[in-house]
């Protein structure tokens, strides 16, 4: 398997936290507006998280404006809402040595710089 990363090129948080890590050229970019998630690729990051929810931002506009915070969602609801809409994604989400890496916070990105190293 691929070392990878699963980013928005749009994204500044996503930007930045490439920007800081050494040996970038060690991963395959694959950026989520451009190139949507497919099934069997979130089949994947779905097996080494454990659960979609995991993989699931609660910081997206979309889940805002679609209430969904109100809505009681099942593994097979954040499965469709991954597939739908890029937005719902964590990121980034990093895929280095078959273990997976969810999202921006700083115990994260130290992680992945170390791995990295």
């Amino acid at each position: 398997m691929t070392n990878k990363i699963y980013y928005l090129a749009s994204c500044d948080t996503c930007r930045k936290i490439i920007k800081s890590l050494p040996n970038p050229n060690k991963l395959e970019f694959h950026d989520i507006r451009q190139n949507p998630i497919t099934e069997s690729e979130l089949e994947e990051l779905h097996s080494l998280s454990g659960s979609y929810e995991a993989l699931f931002s609660r910081k997206a506009q979309l889940y805002k404006s679609l209430d969904l915070k109100n809505k009681n969602l099942t593994e097979a609801d954040y499965k469709m809402y991954l597939l739908q809409h890029y937005t719902f994604l964590s990121r980034p989400v990093f895929i280095i040595d078959n273990k997976i890496y969810i999202g921006n916070s700083q115990k994260n990105s130290a992680e992945v710089i170390k791995v990295l190293s």
